[in-house]
């Protein structure tokens, strides 16, 4: 019997709480302001903007480096610093190549990693205070809901229908039992972050894709307390080399904050060929490096977290409107590969896509054409200026560090173009290597375990990232295939799974003698790795029980 659902109508839903959301909420409120002034015709209120964001509050499920490059925060907010939570002015850079012993201080930062004018900030802060902005024009902000499907008419989308809460691991009504709601919008805003479940399903729907599919890399993370004077808040070291080796794209960091803090972390591209590669193991190797060591020595680890960045670029841009929908930050492949920066392209983002929607709603018109202005808003805009000259800049490094940094060069004096363009890209799940084994689990009992000290094992992270989810739920990692991961997987790639997951999700278990797969879905930090890096795409990350998740303090 079909769940009656109670229906909901707003003139806007935006989908995501993060940066480029609430960007969009609050520019599209202050557009309405001015027109209300003006006494302009139609009507238009910001208590008809929804935002639903399903963790448990504003910024939980926020995480990044964070280096904010204020450009696009100053366009919204012209007077940020007088209330925004910075947590230091960046005051020295330095980029270093670390071999497996030593380091080597490059004698000029590269132009891409210098960060003169921008703030090291705590992602989870900053888009606390964004939704304070919000949620002070009267715009309802709606926690712990989570997108679980779109809503269509005909070739459009009409808005969301919410996850329903209370139901039990098989699908059942609990006692508490509530269903979710169908949220109807004039436009419906995509601003999900990378590797969105609602995104994923509506560029596959109306095929959307960009000239190249989308290639990602996981950035893993962790915060800590350290002892005084190890390093001076305002300074930022970026790292190439070991424990990465010349075939795997990435690199490491450590920012100097405020109060002892440091962030530190590891990104790897999510197309290596060795499906048994550890990318969580690779960042606690970094740790153990001469250079990380001697600033983490006597330290305290505070938090964890990983997520996922969509490297591809502009030519993996999907066409970002339909009727009734934009798509923006993240989800819109806005991030800027080579900077390593997306915070200020989404908030850009998400202000052009509030001015697409005002006019629209001004016109009482949101048909496909009419929401079509916002690509030609994001082309007439500094968005392409930045991101044209590096639309090419992740594709040169398929080759090899070596390789990319040719290609990098010639791309830079090239504007970008560099010796092909477009250069071409391969989704990052194809470049696994064929193991050929034997149908037999491979050995887990050498895994990196951690000193507890200066390395852990993922479950110590993941104690560290504050994640909690319900456990008597339905599983949100549905695999559609499973009897693959029991025998073709097992014997093609030695269940990568267990190994690129930074949260300890997938086990490989014996059940009767048969290789089976055990999902520890609770332990699940949001990061949607495997969702894109599953070899067979039978993994289908979907959102559990609003308010599940991560809870990335201070982050």
């Amino acid at each position: 019997m079909p769940i009656e659902r109670e229906q909901l109508e707003a003139d806007v839903l935006i989908v995501g709480a993060g940066p480029a959301g609430l960007s969009c909420a609050l520019h599209l409120a202050n557009l309405i302001e001015e027109h209300t002034r003006a006494k302009k015709s139609p009507t238009l209120s910001a208590e008809n903007i929804y935002v639903l964001e399903k963790a448990r509050e504003v910024g939980a499920h926020q995480l990044s480096g964070a280096i904010l490059d204020p450009r696009a925060l100053r366009e919204l907010l012209p007077d940020f610093e007088k209330s925004a939570p910075l947590d230091t002015p960046v005051t020295d850079d330095a980029a270093y190549y670390l071999t497996a012993g030593g380091s080597f201080k490059l004698p000029i930062t590269p132009p891409p990693l210098r960060n003169h004018g921008n703030y090291i900030v705590s992602l989870n802060k900053l888009v606390k205070w964004l939704g304070e902005q919000v949620e002070a024009k009267g715009i309802n902000v709606f926690t712990q809901f989570a997108g679980q499907e779109l809503l269509y008419e005909g070739e459009g989308v009409a808005g969301v229908v919410t996850g329903d809460k209370g139901l039990d691991k098989n699908g059942q009504p609990k006692s508490n039992f509530t269903p979710g709601y169908d949220l109807r919008a004039k436009v419906t805003i995509l601003a999900e972050g990378s590797r969105g479940s609602l995104t994923k399903s509506l560029v596959r729907r109306m095929k959307l894709d960009g000239r190249n599919p989308q290639v990602y890399g996981i950035g893993i993370k962790e915060l800590w307390e350290v002892p005084p004077g190890r390093v001076e808040p305002g300074y930022v070291a970026h790292t190439l080399g070991w424990p990465l080796d010349t075939h795997l794209y990435g690199g490491g960091w450590v920012y100097g904050m405020r109060e002892n803090r440091i962030s530190l972390g590891l990104v790897v591209a999510l197309e290596y060929q060795d499906p048994l590669f550890d990318p969580h193991e690779a960042f606690q190797k970094f740790k153990t490096h001469p250079f990380i060591r001697r600033i983490l020595e006597g330290g305290k680890l505070v938090r964890y977290g990983a997520k996922t960045l969509p490297y591809g670029g502009w030519y993996a841009m999907p066409r970002n409107s339909v009727r009734g929908a934009l798509i923006a930050g993240d989800s819109a492949s806005l991030l800027n590969s080579q900077r390593l920066k997306g915070i200020h392209t989404a908030i850009k983002s998400g202000m052009l896509a509030a001015e697409t929607i005002y006019e629209a709603l001004c016109a009482g018109d949101t048909s496909a054409e009419k929401l079509s202005a916002y690509q030609a808003k994001i082309e007439e805009s500094w968005l392409k200026k930045e991101l044209w000259p590096v639309r090419n800049f992740h594709q040169g490094f398929h080759g090899g560090l070596w390789a990319g940094l040719v290609h990098a060069g010639l791309q830079f004096v090239t504007g970008g173009r560099g010796l092909v363009d477009p250069m071409e890209a391969k989704a990052g799940h194809l470049a696994y290597r064929n193991l050929h084994r034997e149908r037999v689990l491979v050995d887990q009992s050498t895994r990196f375990k951690g000193d507890g000290k200066l390395t852990f094992d993922r479950l110590t992270d993941v104690y560290h990232s504050g994640t909690r989810h319900e456990e008597d739920q339905p599983c949100h990692l549905v695999v559609l295939e499973p009897e693959i991961c029991g025998d073709r997987c097992v014997r093609e790639f030695g269940n990568p799974c267990q190994y690129f997951c930074p949260a300890a999700v997938y086990e490989m278990v014996l059940e009767k003698g048969e290789p089976k797969l055990k999902i520890n879905a609770a332990n699940c930090v949001h990061c949607k790795t495997c969702d894109i890096a599953d070899p067979y795409q039978i993994i289908n990350w979907i959102p559990p029980e609003g308010g599940g998740g991560p809870n990335y303090e201070g982050m």
